[in-house]
C-alpha cells in the first residue's frame, strides 16, 4: 500500500522529517509502517450511558480488523452527553452543543494528524450526527459504525425501555401506577448496554447513515450484546481500507439524492423529530443544497411503513430480526422511492447493495408493503404560520385528531411546566408553550421528554398541545411541535404569546397560528426586550453566541464571506 499515507506524502525532508516520524517509533512503528494508511478510529466509548458503555469492544475490533487490510490505527476520543440521564436537568442544555463538540474533535484530530481515513464509533444520541459532520468536514474516507440498540427490559409481560420510565412518572403522579410498579418499570427499563431502543433518535440516525450509504448494510439495528456486531465492524475496518485506495470520500456519497434516500427511511420507520435539525447540519457540512423544506416534499411521497415505538409496537431489535433496513429500503427502492444509483460506501450503489435482498417475509409485520402502511404519508410534518415563519416540526402519526385550538399556557423554562403538569393545572384543550428553550435561548435547545411523557402518563398526550422553540427527544409522541423558528430569544412571535391566547395547531393545513390581531402583536413586539443571556462564557456560551437558527440545523459555522 505504499503511497497512500497522505502524511508520508507531506512531510518535509531532512530536519522536519526526523522529528515527526521518531514520535511513531516511539509508539512501536517500524519504517514499513509508513507507506500504509493511517485510519483514525474515533472511539465514543464512556461509562457515562448505557448508549456508548458498550463499545470499547468494537473499537478493539475496528483496530485488528485495520491492522488485518494492512492499514495503521490511529485511536482517539470523542465525548457523549447522555440525553436520558440529563434530561429535565440543566445538564441537558449540553447535549445539542455535544454534537458540535464530537464533530469538532473529529475534524480536529483527522486533519490535525493528516489522516488518510477515519473510522467513528458511536452510540448515544449525538454521536452520529456529531460524527458525520466531522467526516464530511474532513472528507478522507470514512465509515460510520453504530454501537448497536440495546434490548427491552421486562416487567409482568410488557416489553420495557426508556420512554416507558418517563411515562411511568406521569402515571404514577396522577394516582394510575403503583409505587411498587413504578420502581419495578425504572429498574428494569434498561437491561444492559446498547442505545435507546426505539425508533428514538440514535437508532433513526444510524437507520438513516445505512439509507445514506455511510455504513454497512444490515448494520445499523444490531443489538450491542450480540455478537455480529463485533464481525460487522471488523468488516467495516476492510471496507474502509478498500475506500481508502479507491479515494471514495464522504462527499463522493453524501449527495443531494443520498440524503433524500435518508429522509425517505427515516419516514418510513417513523423515526425521530431530532433527525430534521440533524441532516440540516449534515447537509450544511456536505454543502449540500438542502432546507427545511426538502423534509416536507419527502413526506408527502413516502409512507410509514414501519410499527415502531414511540407510535408505534415494536423495537429496533424487532425491525432487524424481520430483516433491517435492507428490507425497508427494497420495498422503496421497488416503489420508485429511492435513488438507486447512489454510491455507497461499499463500493457499490444501493441497487447492488440491495439487489439479493429477499421479499418481506410473511411471518413478520414489523415491515409492512407500500399497499398496506401505517399512514400514506410521512409523520415529520413541517409546519408554518405566523408563529413559525422559518418552519417548525411536528411529530402528527398516531393521533386520532391532530387539529387543535386552544388557550395558550405559557411557560419560559421547562421545569416551570412540568411542575404545572405534575400538579394537575394542565387541562385537557390545553396549548402549552415552553419558549426561550432554542438554540440561543436555552442555550442548546433542550428536549422536553418530561413534560411530554407526563402529558402521556396522565392521559393528556392526545388532548393537550405543547409547542416549543426546544427539541423533543426521539420517544416523545403526541400533539408536539419543537423546533419553531424564529426561536423567543430572537424576537420570534412565541417570545410574545401571552396566557389564554388562542392558538391554533393544524396538522393537515401544516399551520401554527397565534389566532390575536395584528394591531396587538405590534403592540407587544414594541415592548418586548430581550432578556439577559443565560450564559456568557464557557462552551454554553460560545453556542448561544453563533448558533443558527434551528431551520437551518442550529450550526454554529453558517458564515457568509463578509463575516470576516
Amino acid at each position: 500500500m505504499a503511497g497512500f499515507n497522505r502524511r508520508s506524502k507531506n512531510i518535509t525532508e531532512g530536519v522536519a522529517r526526523a522529528p515527526n516520524r521518531s514520535m511513531y517509533y516511539g509508539m512501536g512503528y517500524t519504517e514499513n509502517d509508513f507507506g500504509k494508511p493511517m485510519i483514525g478510529v474515533a472511539n465514543g466509548h464512556s461509562t457515562i450511558t448505557p448508549c456508548n458503555s458498550g463499545l470499547q469492544k468494537l473499537a478493539d475490533a475496528a483496530v485488528d480488523g485495520l491492522k488485518a487490510a494492512g492499514a495503521n490505527p490511529q485511536v482517539f476520543g470523542v465525548p457523549t452527553i447522555s440525553d436520558g440521564m440529563s434530561m429535565g436537568t440543566e445538564g441537558m442544555k449540553y447535549s445539542l452543543v455535544s454534537r458540535e463538540v464530537i464533530a469538532d474533535c473529529v475534524e480536529t484530530c483527522v486533519g490535525g494528524q493528516w489522516m488518510d481515513g477515519v473510522l467513528v464509533i458511536g452510540g448515544c444520541d449525538k454521536n452520529m450526527p456529531g460524527g458525520m459532520m466531522g467526516m464530511l468536514r474532513a472528507n478522507v474516507p470514512a465509515i460510520y459504525v453504530y454501537g448497536g440498540t440495546i434490548l427491552p427490559g421486562h416487567y409482568k409481560g410488557q416489553d420495557l425501555n426508556i420512554v416507558s420510565v418517563f411515562e411511568a412518572v406521569g402515571q404514577f403522579s396522577a394516582g394510575k401506577m403503583s409505587e411498587e410498579d413504578f420502581c419495578q418499570i425504572e429498574r428494569r427499563a434498561i437491561p444492559g448496554s446498547g442505545s435507546c431502543g426505539g425508533m428514538y433518535t440514535a437508532n433513526t440516525m444510524s437507520s438513516a447513515f445505512e439509507a445514506l450509504g455511510m455504513s454497512l448494510p444490515f448494520s445499523s439495528t444490531m443489538a450491542n450484546v450480540e455478537d455480529p456486531i463485533v464481525g460487522y465492524t471488523q468488516e467495516a475496518a476492510r471496507v474502509l481500507v478498500e475506500a481508502v485506495k479507491a479515494d471514495l470520500k464522504p462527499r463522493d456519497i453524501v449527495t443531494k439524492q443520498a440524503i433524500e434516500n435518508a429522509v425517505a427511511v427515516i419516514m418510513a420507520t417513523g423515526g425521530s423529530t431530532n433527525a430534521v435539525l440533524h441532516f440540516l447540519a449534515i447537509a450544511h457540512a456536505a454543502e449540500v443544497d438542502w432546507t427545511i423544506d426538502d423534509f416536507e416534499r419527502v413526506r408527502r411521497k413516502v409512507p410509514v411503513i414501519c410499527d415502531l415505538k414511540p407510535s408505534g409496537r415494536y423495537l429496533a431489535i424487532d425491525l432487524h430480526r424481520a430483516g433491517g433496513i435492507p428490507a425497508v429500503m427494497k420495498v422503496l427502492l421497488d416503489a420508485g422511492l429511492m435513488h438507486g444509483d447512489c454510491m455507497t460506501i461499499t463500493g457499490k450503489t444501493v441497487a447492488e447493495n440491495l439487489k439479493d435482498v429477499p421479499a418481506l417475509r410473511a411471518d413478520q409485520d414489523v415491515i409492512r408493503p407500500v399497499t398496506n402502511p401505517m399512514y400514506a404519508q410521512g409523520h415529520l410534518a413541517i409546519l408554518k404560520g405566523n408563529l413559525a415563519t422559518e418552519g417548525c416540526v411536528a411529530k402528527i402519526t398516531g393521533l386520532k385528531n391532530p387539529v387543535i385550538t386552544g388557550p395558550a399556557r405559557v411557560f419560559d423554562d421547562e421545569q416551570s411546566a412540568l411542575a404545572a403538569i405534575m400538579a394537575g393545572k394542565i387541562s385537557a384543550g390545553d396549548v402549552m408553550v415552553l419558549r426561550y428553550l432554542g438554540p440561543k435561548g436555552g442555550p442548546g435547545m433542550p428536549e422536553m421528554l418530561a413534560p411530554t411523557g407526563a402529558l402521556i402518563g396522565q392521559g393528556l398526550g392526545e388532548s393537550v398541545g405543547l409547542i416549543t422553540d426546544g427539541r423533543f427527544s426521539g420517544g416523545t409522541w403526541g400533539m408536539v411541535v419543537g423546533h419553531v423558528a424564529p426561536e423567543a430569544y430572537e424576537g420570534g412571535l412565541i417570545a410574545l404569546v401571552q396566557e389564554g391566547d388562542s392558538i391554533t395547531i393544524d396538522a393537515h393545513q401544516l399551520m401554527l397560528q397565534l389566532n390575536v390581531a395584528d394591531e396587538e402583536i405590534a403592540r407587544r413586539r414594541s415592548a418586548w426586550q430581550r432578556p439577559t443571556p443565560r450564559y456568557t462564557r464557557g462552551v454554553l456560551g460560545k453556542f448561544a453566541r453563533n448558533a443558527a437558527s434551528a431551520s437551518v440545523g442550529a450550526v454554529l459555522d453558517r458564515y457568509e464571506p463578509t463575516d470576516f
